[in-house]
């Protein structure tokens, strides 16, 4: 049974159905996030920088080795990255960001204050193009060690998910399409994924692709072993993936570029405060670190005074 949550109004908080759903499968379907106007707003978008749009053909840049994820051989998986640098063009995908419909799911999955991680980017599958192998999990599909930085647990009722997967679907993954796909409740698995389900040569009767339409939002522990299967589309694939962690983690490092903290300035342009407050740098919440509000505001979490000013005299710095 596939993991999904119906199309509505946006959500106070994620309930206690969602909850069990999401510790039980490792992920979540939000239906009808974006709206077929933004849907396609999106994609015009992404058809204006088409010129951009990258394959990966070079054997070392493959993502699967020979066999049943290859799709027909002769086509890649194309990367269009820069989507949140485009001016006009990437306001609609700013709108992930601190999106109503998203937050309470981000705040419940990784905690207040949480960030992006990664730089996002465009996925897109041709027809026969390979799919990826299998790849993530709490304990690491490709050396069998527990992977405390893509770790998901639930503890005293808690969920805390050390990097989530966010992607927005684009285009329609209709059953036997292909795309994304993932093994159910992996994400607590105390044992390396099996070889030959990682290179789709076994088991892949354990190895789900969920339907989708564009609009809908797929979120996924990094900790549930997924990948993708070869697209049988006819129309190309395309997914927007984003990936958050909590306020005080980063995996990625692309927030420290050469801008010392901070992602790349087109990055920043026409952000509003909640949006800005999901780009900040790694750190904890009580540090002056803006967090985003069940009602969309921002507030900032602090220390007080005296503590401030204790530090400043003691380090000579404004934070220890």
């Amino acid at each position: 049974m596939t993991s999904t949550v119906p199309t509505a109004t946006a959500t106070v908080e994620m309930s206690d159905d969602e909850k069990y759903l999401f510790d039980l499968n490792g992920y979540i379907i939000l239906r009808g996030v974006f709206t077929p106007e933004e849907v396609a707003e999106a994609n015009a978008s992404i058809d204006r920088h088409l010129d951009q749009m990258m394959e990966r053909i070079d054997p070392e840049l493959r993502n699967t080795k020979a066999g049943p994820l290859r799709g027909d051989e002769s086509k890649g998986r194309k990367d269009l990255g820069g989507i949140l640098e485009w001016g006009d063009d990437s306001k609609i995908f700013k709108r992930v960001l601190a999106h109503e419909r998203l937050v309470p799911y981000q705040t419940a999955l990784l905690g207040k204050g949480f960030r992006m991680d990664h730089m996002p980017f465009v996925i897109a599958q041709d027809e026969g193009a390979e799919g990826f192998h299998l790849h993530g999990g709490t304990v690491d599909c490709q050396s069998g060690v527990y992977a405390p930085y893509l770790a998901y647990s639930c503890v005293a009722g808690q969920m805390h998910t050390q990097l989530l997967g966010c992607s927005l679907v684009l285009t329609d993954h209709n059953r036997g399409d292909g795309g994304f796909c993932v093994v159910r409740g992996s994400h607590k698995s105390n044992f390396r994924a099996p070889p030959g389900m990682v290179h789709g040569t076994s088991h892949s009767e354990f190895v789900e692709q969920p339907v989708t339409a564009a609009g809908d939002v797929i979120l996924f522990s990094e900790g549930t072993v997924h990948g993708a299967l070869p697209w049988r589309g006819r129309t190309q694939r395309r997914i927007a993936l984003f990936r958050f962690a909590p306020a005080f983690m980063a995996y990625g490092r692309s927030y420290m570029n050469e801008q010392g903290g901070k992602w790349p300035e087109g990055m920043y342009e026409g952000l509003t405060d909640a949006q800005a407050a999901i780009l900040e740098a790694p750190y904890a919440n009580r540090l002056d670190r803006p967090n985003i509000e069940g009602d969309g505001s921002v507030v900032v979490t602090s220390r007080n005074e005296k503590k401030k000013q204790w530090d400043r005299t003691v380090f000579r710095t404004k934070y220890f």
